[in-house]
């Protein structure tokens, strides 16, 4: 059985997204991030995508990281505006790096800003991470892999730290543009979480909602034993259980199946 299905008492009007709508925002270089969702859509749930306008530069080194990040901050929010449009339910931001920047306070504050702009929830993939984290319980001690610079992999562990993690290794894979993320294969990913594993590594991190990590992580726990979290799992499982739609999904590891 591929779902457990629960909550079904319609809450729209709406004739495919009787239980939840769902607008998300994602960069329009992100080829990952929609089909990801879309294939931990429980029935009566409707995603519906706002695309960030970005070039895809080329990213060599921390300074053109920098300029990437700022094209994506330019361009939020008028994608926030669009997807405001289709009346939705709630926000998801389909993006990664700047959910993490500044830390846990400037997580809180980008929430805060989107909350306010929108009047609707908002969920983020640093907060759903944590939230992840929290739901196996009993982790202190993570493994992170992202596709990013150095710069930004000092924010993502900055943010974890301000959470009470240690960060025991980090592994930025430096992709050479936002688009060539969604390159990245699953032989590299696999490959990746070995080299970040160890003994003391109590659960295992992705970010960057570009890189198509989902299948990857539930295998990859399976094998290891140990959580192994996508942060595009993370975040889909946090829209629907912050919304009550407590589906238990097969398939996509242990955070959809019994979380």
């Amino acid at each position: 059985m591929l779902y457990e299905a629960s909550n079904i008492a319609p809450t729209s009007r709406d004739s495919l997204g009787w239980r939840k709508l769902f607008a998300v925002v994602a960069p329009s270089t992100n080829t990952s991030v929609q089909p990801e969702y879309d294939g931990m859509r429980p029935p009566g749930v409707t995603n519906h995508f706002a695309r960030i306008a970005i070039p895809d530069t080329r990213v060599t080194d921390d300074a053109s990281f920098m300029a990437m990040l700022e094209n994506i901050r330019r361009a939020t929010m008028e994608a926030v505006d669009v997807a405001l449009s289709m009346e939705p339910d709630d926000l998801i931001m389909g993006m990664s790096a700047e959910t993490f920047w500044d830390g846990a306070e400037g997580a809180e504050k980008m929430h805060r800003s989107l909350k306010a702009r929108t009047g609707r929830q908002v969920v983020m993939g640093s907060q759903a991470v944590n939230a992840a984290l929290q739901a196996y319980g009993g982790i202190r001690r993570i493994a992170v892999i992202t596709p990013y610079m150095p710069v930004g992999d000092a924010q993502v562990r900055r943010y974890f730290e301000d959470c009470g993690y240690e960060v025991v290794t980090l592994e930025g894979l430096k992709c050479a543009s936002p688009r060539l993320i969604a390159h990245v294969t699953e032989q590299e990913l696999k490959r990746a979480v070995e080299r970040v594993n160890s003994p003391d590594v109590d659960a295992i991190v992705q970010c960057g909602t570009n890189l198509a990590f989902a299948r990857v992580a539930a295998l990859a726990e399976f094998w290891l034993e140990k959580p192994v979290i996508a942060i595009n799992t993370a975040t889909y499982w946090w829209a629907l259980r912050s919304n009550g739609i407590a589906d238990r999904m097969q398939g996509h590891g242990r955070l959809l199946a019994e979380f």
